[in-house]
């Protein structure tokens, strides 16, 4: 009996984070889904992936519009009939300014990426996972250490992870009798460009300014990976990989 290929969709698909767990799940052997707003980025992510780039689809979709979520998994279900495997990636941050100085705009564009883009893709891959045969999947959210301590001048970002965990326990919860299961991993200090800042200093708690370790972003792709490769009755709830040197412990 052939084993089938198991699918994969995996949000903000086009750099960082997001590229690296991609092309580690292709290396594990699924089919990957890469999902973003630009679809070049998503085409560069899946030229890399070299040999393995058949098994790759680029679907540029805005998460925050519920049409376009609704239309890339209707896409999903006619290209492949499941979805095995969900990682809600996909997160954006505001500029680091005192809490009163964050614009409407700014807090509105993070809560749309970082929180209700997660809910609409988790909404829709229930709607899925439900219905197919065999039933079920995994979903797993990236909460980011900031769900858990936040950083100075850092409010839309650190609200919307916190909300990340409630909505990993709420997933996990409701998707329960349907074979449904729903991790979380927060992640701390990934080299990728986004943390390139952390090299030339950040605000710390206490009011200065320090550099901050950062870690090989494939540490992270390798913990996404195995989550994604358990099986459906066992699952990693919450997990947290970060550079060992990150003043974490203690922040705040």
């Amino acid at each position: 009996m052939v084993k089938k290929i198991k699918i994969a969709l995996v949000t903000g698909a086009g750099s960082g984070i997001g590229q690296a767990a991609s092309l580690a799940l292709l290396d594990a052997g699924f089919h990957v889904v890469l999902v973003g707003r630009k679809l070049e980025a998503l085409e560069e992510t899946a030229s890399e992936a070299n040999s393995l780039q058949s098994r790759t689809s680029c679907i540029s979709t805005d998460i925050t519009q519920p049409e376009s979520v609704v239309k890339l998994f209707k896409q999903v279900e006619e290209d492949f009939g499941r979805l095995d495997f969900l990682f809600n990636n996909a997160g954006s941050g505001s500029p680091a300014v005192p809490l009163e100085d964050v614009t409407f705009e700014d807090w509105q564009a993070v809560v749309n990426v970082n929180l209700t883009g997660a809910f609409l893709c988790t909404q829709q891959a229930f709607r899925l996972m439900k219905k197919q045969h065999p039933r079920g999947g995994r979903i797993v959210n990236n909460g980011s250490v900031s769900a858990q301590t936040p950083r100075p001048f850092s409010a839309p970002y650190t609200a919307t992870k916190h909300a990340i965990t409630g909505l990993t326990k709420s997933t996990s919860l409701d998707g329960r009798q349907f074979e449904i299961a729903c991790g979380q991993i927060d992640i701390g200090n990934a080299a990728t460009d986004m943390t390139e800042r952390m090299s030339q200093g950040v605000p710390q708690a206490d009011g200065s300014i320090a550099a901050e370790p950062t870690m090989n972003v494939q540490h992270v792709a390798d913990a996404v990976v195995y989550m994604a490769s358990l099986p459906l009755g066992a699952n990693v709830q919450f997990l947290t990989v970060m550079a060992t040197g990150m003043p974490l412990m203690g922040r705040g």
